[in-house]
């Protein structure tokens, strides 16, 4: 996956002891995405606006808030969260590689 004509945020978004990296870019109708890995491990993020996550390489599960059943997401595979939710991401074995679009 590349991106053209972009604005790219250097300072990346480091969580969980940075275990979780992420980069935010522009893109040129305005819209917003991070692109970062997750090394193995358990996560939880809440969401604002809506968010697509674009799994680009490894793979992961995930459980969003007040669901119950763990749903696996291989490379080329996406998820959907809505906004103002969350959802707990889990990555086993190597690296998670995603692109999060945030929808408006």
């Amino acid at each position: 996956m590349e991106f053209e004509n972009v604005t790219a945020v250097a300072a990346g978004n480091v969580y969980f002891e940075g275990k979780v990296v992420s980069h935010t870019i522009l893109m040129p109708d305005g819209a917003k995405k991070t692109l970062g890995v997750i090394l193995p491990g358990s996560y939880h993020f809440g969401t604002g606006a809506a968010e697509i996550m674009e799994i680009v390489e490894g793979a992961c599960s995930y459980v969003l808030d007040g669901g119950e059943s763990s749903q696996k997401v291989a490379s080329g595979g996406r998820f959907e969260v809505s906004a103002n939710s969350g959802f707990t991401i889990t990555v086993e074995g190597g690296p998670c590689h995603y692109v999060c679009s945030f929808v408006q």
